[in-house]
């Protein structure tokens, strides 16, 4: 009775009787009794009304009950089951909410929330809305020439007078007031059970993967500065394309009924972000890597995401996320899921590329012990040593081109002046910039 419950609640399915677990035909004893039997108890039980069929193979009967799904919740002795894979759920908590509202049609985030009001919302918020929206060119100036009620109302989020949760989290200056854990936390650790620092990310949902990103590029990665010829190049652990689209999953798909923030765990070699909120039902890890349609657990806030130019709406964003690795060299990504999380982790495999070993023509050296050294040709080198080098000394670059550390210093004083080098960093740990 809990499976035909649970399969009532979900998509359908059809049990079996007279099978072993191999599918083997064992047969059944009292066949005619147990067709009236059968239908009857289910009806009684649950409610639902089953197809019962009896099936003959190789002079051996078992019996089929077919479970239509229903629109409407189906619960067994005041319990409510879900079927999800092959497995038969209890839904408790948060998952009886959910599963009621969406057998009306509803989903959480629609759900309307009195005594909130427009007025106290981030302004901020809308301003942003507009710009990106405009930029993306998914609406026009035209179409936000209105108040910020009327684009909460274009946006459905507004239901006869009440705000909804999703205009709540997007737009209000402080939604965890409503809506506990809607922040996210970042932290750096040293390894699993020792954190060295940490930040939480809170405000408006529609600004805060931007908020995320400038975080964790500023304050928490560290950029390996290498050249290629004259031009400096940077490289971070998460190529920024990937980790803009894994944000923003999260965002979007969190179970904002849970009460828990998202986590962003930093590691000297890996980035981890969790995330409560598992996979649409049915799904595995392995559609979720294939090709599929966009299922939001959010439809209304990825609605809005989606208007303001920040997001697709294809389920192209898992793509997206392993083709960035992989243009850049990145060892692809491992996705994690189950019933309530998801989690996906990037690998730093960057390596501190090796100092290009730099040689002094011998027609230079020449020159120089002659007394005859050329300008031209001592800036020439001086450039390609610190290209090759860039925190090599004043008595590093006399030493190697056979000059003397008053020239060096007199070339390096022009260099700066015609901005064609620049010093980073502190003196005695800093580093040279060509800057072409």
């Amino acid at each position: 009775m809990k499976t035909v419950s649970a399969f009532a609640n979900a998509n359908g399915g059809v049990i079996e009787i007279g099978k072993n677990d191999r599918g083997d035909i064992v047969g059944l004893a009292d066949t005619h009794k147990l067709m009236e039997d059968i239908p009857n108890k289910i009806r009684l039980a649950t409610g639902v009304l089953a197809d019962v069929d009896l099936h003959d193979g190789n002079g051996k009967h078992f019996i089929s009950i077919s479970i239509k799904p229903y629109p409407y919740p189906i619960t067994y002795h005041g319990r409510y089951y879900y079927r999800s894979g092959s497995t038969t759920q209890e839904l408790t908590g948060t998952a009886i909410d959910e599963f009621m509202l969406r057998k009306q049609g509803r989903t959480w985030d629609g759900v309307p929330v009195p005594y909130v009001s427009e007025s106290e919302f981030e302004r901020d918020a809308f301003r942003f809305f507009r710009k990106k929206a405009i930029e993306s060119t998914r609406l026009t100036s035209e179409d936000l020439e209105i108040s910020d009620y009327a684009l909460l109302q274009n946006l459905m989020l507004i239901e006869r007078d009440y705000l909804k949760r999703a205009a709540i989290l997007l737009f209000h200056q402080n939604p965890e007031q409503w809506i506990p854990g809607a922040y996210a936390k970042i932290g750096f650790f040293e390894n699993d059970a020792d954190l060295i620092y940490q930040d939480e990310i809170h405000g408006p949902l529609l600004m805060m993967p931007d908020k995320i990103l400038d975080t964790l590029y500023l304050k928490y990665f560290k950029g390996m500065i290498s050249y290629r010829g004259t031009q400096r190049v940077e490289t971070y652990p998460v190529p920024r394309a990937s980790l803009r689209e894994a944000v923003h999953n999260a965002v979007n798909h969190k179970d904002y009924s849970s009460g828990i923030p998202i986590q962003i765990r930093v590691y000297q070699d890996k980035v981890a972000i969790y995330n409560v909120g598992g996979l649409p039902d049915g799904w595995t890890v392995e559609k979720l890597l294939a090709r599929h349609g966009s299922q939001p657990r959010n439809p209304l806030v990825a609605g809005t995401f989606f208007r303001s130019g920040l997001i697709e709406s294809w389920g192209r964003g898992i793509e997206k996320i392993i083709s960035s690795c992989r243009e850049e060299g990145k060892d692809d990504p491992i996705f994690e899921a189950s019933n309530s999380e998801m989690s996906v982790t990037f690998f730093d495999n960057r390596k501190q590329p090796p100092t290009k070993n730099f040689i002094v023509p011998c027609d230079t050296i020449i020159e120089t012990i002659n007394g005859a050294a050329n300008p031209k040709r001592i800036e020439s080198l001086l450039v390609e040593a610190l290209i090759a080098n860039p925190s090599i000394t004043y008595d590093g670059l006399a030493k190697l081109l056979s000059v003397s550390r008053s020239t060096v210093s007199r070339e390096i004083k022009k260099l700066i002046e015609d901005g064609k080098i620049e010093r980073e960093g502190a003196r005695r740990n800093g580093s040279w910039v060509v800057k072409g």
